[in-house]
């Protein structure tokens, strides 16, 4: 009499489990909760003082600009958790495993993105109308007042939390080509926050119409009522920065294929 030993399905990589794979990965690092934790209280506090401190000298300032003017430090905070996405692989040497189990690679870095920006965009809105709402207590009855409801609130809160994490996205992209977390900090703050302030400086026919479609200029058109003066219109900003991410993923995705680990 012959056994016949039992048949095992071999394991499929799908993209669903990678997703899976990702967003374990990321809630399980303890510096995920400490700096989405910080991203928002900054918001929050920065929310609380600006409505509670409020006298009437920054009238002329778009409201929602105003309440939210804490998301200038809560993106750094979650540029720096993008770059960690990625390049904080490589400094511990997790990446190895994770191209092991995808040898396809590509989908790895989507899925960190994805994640990310599911993350990053449902935090930053929340938080952005908690904000909204809790400063609100201290602007009612003055010229600041406005309600949720009102014209345009909702569609500058949703694009400002978008601003905030196309932002960081660009973030995750450098530390994804780079491979270094204080070399992905250092591209973000001297690319995206520099270079546009020393561009503008040049003495050029058509530098101001170019420095409008870097990142952090796009997006500050994106959290405002009402259109900001020397900016872009809010639909080109967000296809502006969003064409930014896609560019530098895109060049890290090509690098991850060719690299060696």
């Amino acid at each position: 009499m012959t056994t016949t030993a039992p048949t095992t399905t071999p394991y499929r990589v799908t993209p669903a489990r990678v997703l899976r794979s990702e967003w374990h990965k990321l809630w399980t690092l303890r510096t995920t909760w400490i700096t989405l934790l910080a991203a928002a209280a900054l918001v929050l506090a920065v929310g609380i003082t600006m409505g509670s401190t409020y006298d009437g000298d920054d009238s002329d300032v778009d409201t929602v600009v105003f309440v939210l003017f804490g998301t200038q430090l809560s993106q750094i905070c979650l540029a720096v958790l993008g770059i960690l996405v990625t390049a904080g692989e490589y400094a511990t040497g997790m990446i190895r495993a994770s191209l092991t189990a995808v040898p396809r690679r590509l989908p790895v870095l989507w899925s960190k993105a994805a994640v990310f920006t599911a993350v990053a965009f449902a935090l930053c809105l929340v938080t952005n109308v908690v904000t909204f709402l809790t400063a609100q207590i201290w602007l009612a009855d003055t010229d600041k007042e406005l309600a949720l409801t009102d014209p345009g609130v909702l569609g500058a809160l949703a694009g400002n939390a978008a601003g905030v994490t196309l932002l960081s996205l660009v973030a995750l992209g450098l530390g994804a080509l780079l491979r270094s977390v204080p070399g992905g900090i250092g591209a973000f703050v001297g690319a995206v926050l520099v270079v546009p302030e020393i561009v503008s400086t040049l003495p050029f026919t058509g530098v101001d119409a170019v420095v409008r479609h870097f990142p952090a200029q796009a997006a500050t058109s994106l959290g405002s009522i009402t259109r900001v003066q020397d900016t872009i219109a809010p639909g080109p900003a967000l296809l502006t920065l969003a064409l930014w991410a896609l560019t530098v993923l895109a060049a890290a995705s090509f690098l991850l294929r060719r690299r060696d680990v």
